[in-house]
C-alpha cells in the first residue's frame, strides 16, 4: 500500500479529467478522478471545479489542472500511475501554497 499523499486544492481553480473508458490505459486516470472527488480532498477547496470529460474517440487520457494564478499542469495518464499524478499535483500545490505564504509575510512586514 502506498503512503498517504496529501493534496490540498486551495491554489487550484479547476481540474478536467478527459478519457475514453474503452481504452486499456485509463485505469490510473479513472483512479485519479476517484481520489480527487474524495470528500476530504474536495473539502480543501469548495470552489475547485472537477469535471469528467468521458469520450468515445480513443483519445489519450489527460488530466488538465488550471491554477488560480493562471498556471497550468497537464498530465498524460497513459504513462503515469495514480500515485505519480497525485504526487505531481500535491507537490505543485504545496509549492504554490509556500510561495503565497511568503508573499503574505512580505506584505505584512
Amino acid at each position: 500500500m502506498a503512503s498517504k499523499i496529501q493534496v490540498v486544492l486551495r491554489p487550484v481553480k479547476s481540474i478536467v479529467v478527459r478519457f475514453c473508458p474503452f481504452e486499456s490505459n485509463v485505469e490510473s486516470t479513472r483512479n485519479f478522478l476517484a481520489c480527487i472527488n474524495h470528500k476530504r480532498i474536495q473539502a480543501t477547496n469548495k470552489n475547485c471545479e472537477v469535471t469528467a470529460d468521458v469520450r468515445h474517440d480513443g483519445s489519450e487520457p489527460v488530466v488538465d489542472v488550471m491554477f488560480v494564478d493562471g498556471d497550468r499542469l497537464i498530465m498524460k495518464g497513459a504513462n503515469l500511475t495514480t500515485v505519480e499524478m497525485l504526487t505531481a499535483l500535491g507537490t505543485r500545490c504545496n509549492a504554490k501554497e509556500i510561495k503565497e505564504e511568503q508573499k503574505s509575510k512580505k506584505k505584512s512586514l
